[in-house]
């Protein structure tokens, strides 16, 4: 052998490079994918082999869902590759260089180096300083879902890709234009008291913390829309801890059925006449209050509402949350008319409103009801909103006594005294003007000598809170209970329960005389994003009488006569 091929300069030559063209050729040298990596169940702090945090370690594992980039997750999850133990982890991974994304794809065995940390009590390896891919045995196998999920199943769940293996229930889309997700369940909850929570639950996120994504995801195609009620089958992604709750991020889409379609018109009732209740959330004509921010809100509340008042086509209005001025009541009185044909809507006035920034009122068609007495208000100190009551009689046939009312909320919870035990806060309260209320329609009736009583409104009580047991108590029939399906007993949707709020209650005499009731789903099921003062107020999907408010309308049909 020539003496110049045995210099120590022209060997360490020729093995540098060897190993450029092998770099070039195969992406990563070798040498790291031989290193011995930590596990990453150890990396998750778990076991009895747990790495505590701000150690710098290597880890090796495949990635199950590839989630780069300031609006997603900036970074990934790996699980444990085949030979180690069950482990998962998240890689939080701002910083990544070309090259380094081009390595981050699901299916791909990558080893990381980084450092182990914590986010919101999550582990994760932060502050990377290497990824080399080591190899592409592609997607593990996810594993089975089972709900409800507990505390206990942190370190069996964290991070893991999975698949719940049937369908579940869209049952909350509250923030689904603020932070992306869907609140989903096995069966639909109808709640009967505040405390009634879903008992399985996940969150279907959307692979990102980002607030107010654009586009709003998991809308229908078609409809626009992603109502409560609808259903997703065998959601598929990996499964985290954070904020509080179980998130899925999908790694393939969801696949959607709409089961609870927009209903275009009310259900048919029978009945010589329609009443509806209304709660219609904050309607101000002054600007910048409770209601419409600016006069272009303003108006397409007033479009909602519009439409959903000529679906309606009552003959008397029970209006809840109007502004506390007799010219919020007069202008939807205005719109109502403005919806259906006929003789213009007459608005209810007088009487003392209270001090409350809304309130409660009547509104009628004069061609269908003739108004033969008040408007009477409860003054009872107990109210903040005064219920509001008239005498009214159908062309042809017998008076009723209409009562309208909006009990107290159960918001503003105070820190003693009537705090939330089940029933929300204010329930003491509420039975209270429970009281007040049976109190002031007993004195109308002997007053007017009309035993045909009908309570409408917002009671702000589930249908087995004290209040609606009161009632009850008092011979008052909850027609919502007595002719509508139980899946159907719904006005509200509040943190994943579905539940009425809006009600009608009937005398023995006037339930004789109440011949179909329906409750008209257009707004609880519609996402908070479609509302006239939402994000997506002006999209084509939010046409029509859809997310008009945050009630359900009530609508009954009476006949004229006993």
């Amino acid at each position: 052998m020539k003496d110049w091929l045995m210099r120590k300069d022209v060997l360490w030559g020729a093995g540098m490079a060897a190993l450029l063209v092998a770099y070039l050729a195969f992406g990563d040298t070798a040498d790291p994918c031989r290193d011995d990596p930590v596990p990453l169940a150890a990396a998750a702090g778990q076991g009895d082999a747990a790495i505590s945090e701000g150690k710098q370690i290597t880890v090796a594992g495949v990635v199950t869902g590839a989630f780069l980039g300031r609006d997603a997750l900036n970074g990934f999850f790996m699980a444990a590759p085949d030979g180690q133990a069950p482990g998962a982890l998240f890689v939080y991974a701002p910083a990544l260089d070309d090259a380094q994304r081009e390595r981050v794809r699901p299916g791909h065995l990558l080893r990381v180096t980084g450092t182990t940390d914590r986010f919101h009590g999550r582990p994760q390896i932060g502050y990377v300083d290497a990824v080399y891919q080591c190899g592409a045995p592609g997607l593990p196998e996810p594993e089975p879902l089972e709900l409800p999920l507990a505390e206990a199943d942190r370190d069996r769940f964290e991070g893991r890709l999975v698949r719940y293996p049937g369908t579940l229930t869209v049952i909350d889309n509250y923030h689904l234009g603020r932070h992306g997700t869907l609140d989903l369940a096995p069966e639909r909850l109808i709640r009967r008291r505040s405390d009634d929570q879903p008992a399985k639950r996940l969150l279907l996120d959307d692979g990102s913390y980002q607030a107010e994504p654009d586009p709003v995801p998991y809308l229908d195609d078609a409809s626009g829309t992603r109502r409560a009620g609808d259903r997703v089958h065998a959601p598929t992604g990996v499964l985290t801890f954070a904020f509080d709750r179980w998130r899925l991020h999908p790694v393939e889409p969801p696949r959607f059925t709409e089961e609870n379609p927009r209903p275009q018109r009310p259900d048919s009732i029978a009945g010589d006449v329609r009443a509806a209740a209304f709660n219609v959330e904050n309607y101000f004509l002054t600007l910048g209050e409770r209601g419409a921010a600016d006069a272009r809100e303003l108006e397409r509340q007033r479009a909602r509402l519009q439409a959903a008042l000529e679906g309606l086509d009552a003959d008397l209005l029970a209006l809840v949350e109007l502004e506390n001025d007799a010219a919020a009541a007069d202008d939807l009185a205005e719109r109502a008319s403005a919806a259906v044909d006929g003789p213009e809507y007459r608005a209810v006035t007088g009487g003392e409103t209270g001090t409350d920034a809304i309130k409660v009122g009547f509104a009628y068609r004069p061609d269908r009801l003739t108004l033969l007495e008040g408007p009477f208000r409860d003054t009872a100190s107990v109210h903040n909103r005064p219920p509001q009551a008239a005498v009214f009689r159908p062309a042809d046939g017998e008076p009723l006594l209409a009562v309208v009312v909006h009990f107290k909320a159960k918001v503003g919870c105070p820190d003693t005294g009537d705090v939330d035990r089940g029933q929300g806060c204010w329930n003491r309260l509420r039975t209270r003007q429970a009281e007040a209320l049976l109190d002031f329609v007993a004195r109308k009736v002997a007053r007017t000598g009309v035993d045909d009583v009908l309570l409408l409104g917002d009671f702000n009580s589930y249908a087995a809170e004290d209040p609606v047991r009161r009632l009850g108590e008092a011979a008052y029939l909850n027609l919502v209970a007595d002719r509508l399906p139980p899946e159907g007993q719904y006005s509200y949707v509040f943190r994943g329960g579905a539940g009425t709020l809006d009600y009608a209650f009937a005398t023995e005499s006037m339930a004789g005389r109440v011949a179909g009731a329906t409750i008209w789903h257009i707004n609880a099921d519609e996402p908070p994003v479609f509302g006239f003062d939402g994000r997506l107020a002006g999209s084509p999907a939010a046409d029509g009488p859809y997310r008009a408010s945050d009630h359900d309308p009530l609508l009954l049909g009476i006949d004229a006569l006993r």
